[in-house]
């Protein structure tokens, strides 16, 4: 994630001295959501400054990477794989689908090109995850990481609601709306609250089909790293693409403890505090974000994730509806 000077009009009140670390300790505490922890950072980066923001900055790169790897500690292979290869050929095209219209309406609504791809991959996989495995590949900005997420979680807000409401209006069968979450829904923690609504198979069915999901963060990230290499190559004088390390950490946390059952327990805890890393990582996103970057940004961003995940939910459910039964 690459590094900017922050641009503030003001130096940061001397109570946000204590705040920051403040809020950080806060956000290890297990229970706390992670979309708390961003817009905790957003107010308090937009309240009363961030006198850290060096330091924070520097903190969230690498923090990202290693909750990307954590995260595996947590994935049974094994299940992911079975489900993951029978739908294989329907999964690669909804997330190609969903990339190309992503980058028709980033160009539509004329929004930058780093923000739009981020939303685009959160929408295609799994939400603040993949924008978290995207955002190091791709050099972000920590404002356009923070737009991004903004979109992704404020949408995984109202799907939690309205997504059980939908099945049930449209007598969808617990198979078929386990799937719809799956697909519909980013991020997993929302694909498993909507679906835990709708009953146990559904629950089922939305978990281990959105970990399959996920998996393809692997192949995009890889991509991502050949495509981004190719674009700033000329540039920089060299089309080497970066080495999405955590990436492989990832895949071995996993296979360890799928293929080592000894293991299993300790993967449990490792992945648990993975995701409590991940929260802390968003707040110091947050807390990284200036004035002067949300003015620049504006609503062009959430217009995009909104009706690219409008076109996405209302595609996939047909797809579940009548493209397949059961």
């Amino acid at each position: 994630m690459s590094v900017s000077a922050p641009a503030t009009t003001a130096p940061p009140h001397p109570i946000a001295r204590l705040l920051v670390p403040l809020g950080a300790l806060v956000c290890l505490v297990p229970g706390v959501p992670a979309a708390a922890a961003l817009v905790g950072g957003v107010v308090l980066a937009l309240g009363v400054g961030n006198p850290h923001v060096a330091r924070t900055r520097k903190l969230t790169h690498p923090l990202l990477m290693g909750s990307v790897v954590g995260l595996g500690a947590g994935m049974d292979l094994q299940s992911v794989l079975r489900v993951g290869a029978h739908g294989l050929g329907a999964t690669a095209a909804g997330i190609a689908t969903c990339l190309l219209v992503g980058a028709l309406l980033t160009r539509l609504f004329g929004v930058g090109r780093t923000t739009g791809l981020l939303i685009s991959v959160g929408t295609a996989i799994c939400g603040g995850s993949a924008i978290a495995a995207a955002a190091p590949v791709l050099r972000a900005k920590d404002d356009e990481v923070s737009v991004a997420l903004a979109t992704v979680f404020l949408l995984n807000a109202f799907a939690l609601v309205t997504f059980p409401v939908v099945g049930h209006a449209l007598a969808l069968t617990q198979d078929a709306f386990g799937l719809w979450s799956a697909l519909a829904i980013h991020d997993t923690s929302s694909v498993v609250g909507a679906a835990l609504q709708y009953g146990p198979r559904a629950l089922e069915v939305a978990t281990t089909a959105k970990l399959a999901r996920a998996l393809w963060i692997i192949p995009l990230t890889v991509a991502l790293a050949v495509w981004q290499a190719r674009r700033v190559g000329a540039a920089e004088g060299t089309t080497r693409p970066a080495r999405p390390w955590f990436i492989g950490g990832f895949l071995i946390a996993a296979a360890l403890v799928t293929w080592i059952p000894a293991l299993q327990p300790a993967g449990h805890v490792v992945a648990a505090g993975a995701r409590q890393v991940l929260v802390l990582t968003l707040f110091l996103v947050g807390a990284n974000l200036s004035r002067a970057a949300l003015r620049s940004v504006g609503v062009r961003p959430l217009a995009q994730g909104v009706l690219l995940w409008a076109v996405m939910a209302s595609a996939s459910l047909a797809w579940v509806r009548w493209g397949v039964r059961g």
